[in-house]
């Protein structure tokens, strides 16, 4: 136990030689590459966006987790000061529902899966502060053995669609992964209620949002009628309703649209890429 003691006590004084030693750098004006450089994300995502800061530990010939990183006990996520991150919307997390805000992302690696923790204590030093009263959550997810390792600690924000994405983590030959939901279709149904009635109406970007989520296709094709009875000589407009209409199980009406598209993209950039893609679709009916 005394070793033990010994061991994290020497750890500690290490970190604090190490921020004294950066710190008299900078006052000197020198800058010095940092052995965990800091490292922000900002992902758009839904109607906000994510974001994240955390510091970047390397593997440096180290074993990680179970050794440098210890199996079943609150870590940092990362080095330095305790990893942020910041939603702008209610999400759901893991399956747990967070309220927009920044927390402090923790996590308990084990062996076969980990607890993850978001916490209050968004200005603690790493691990350093962290009080299990300030927990606005707790949740596990099952940890993955990777082929090769990860030498920098990684994280990113990856499988985005309109409603759905993942936090992945990576490092050393262990990667875990947490998804995250915005249940914001009520929401940005109400939105597109309201903003087709104003002057300059998005009918093209609430047909395709209807189109790409698999709802309301009634209203996508009212609205893609629109935009192409406004631009006749929008291609991409024209293939989006042949997509809806393909949806809808109005075949003909499908390949029409799909034709009107490839007609309309002559002479310009795209006209391979649709001519590809309308030729495709009608393949498909």
């Amino acid at each position: 136990m005394q070793a033990q003691k010994t061991k994290q006590m020497k750890k500690i004084l290490l970190s604090l030689l190490a921020i004294g030693a950066f710190c008299y750098a900078d006052a000197q004006g020198l800058k010095l590459p940092a052995l965990s450089p800091g490292a922000k994300i900002s992902q758009d995502f839904s109607t906000s966006s994510i974001e994240i800061s955390y510091s970047r530990p390397s593997m440096r010939g180290r074993v990680i987790f179970g050794d440098l990183v210890p199996y079943d006990k609150v870590w940092r996520t990362g080095a330095n000061s305790a990893t942020k991150i910041k939603i702008g919307e209610d999400m759901e997390i893991g399956g747990q529902q967070i309220k927009a805000g920044e927390y402090a992302l923790y996590t308990i690696p084990g062996k076969t899966e980990w607890e993850i923790i978001l916490n209050k204590g968004t200005g603690n030093w790493g691990a350093y502060g962290y009080s299990n009263s300030d927990d606005v959550a707790r949740f596990k997810v099952k940890s993955k053995m990777l082929d090769k390792n990860v030498q920098t600690f990684t994280m990113s924000i990856t499988n985005i669609t309109y409603n759905n994405c993942k936090l992945e983590m990576e490092w050393e030959k262990t990667k875990v992964v947490i998804p995250i939901v915005a249940h914001n279709e009520e929401r940005i149904s109400t939105s597109i209620d309201k903003a087709i009635n104003n002057p300059d109406i998005p009918y093209f970007q609430a047909a395709n949002y209807y189109y790409e989520t698999n709802q309301n296709l009634d209203k996508a094709k009212t609205y893609v009628d629109k935009s192409v009875d406004a631009t006749p000589k929008a291609y991409y407009m024209w293939l989006l309703k042949a997509r809806i209409e393909k949806k809808l199980g109005h075949k003909e009406d499908a390949k029409m649209a799909a034709n009107k598209a490839i007609e309309a993209a002559k002479g310009s950039a795209a006209e391979e890429e649709y001519k590809h893609q309308g030729e495709e679709l009608i393949g498909s009916l």
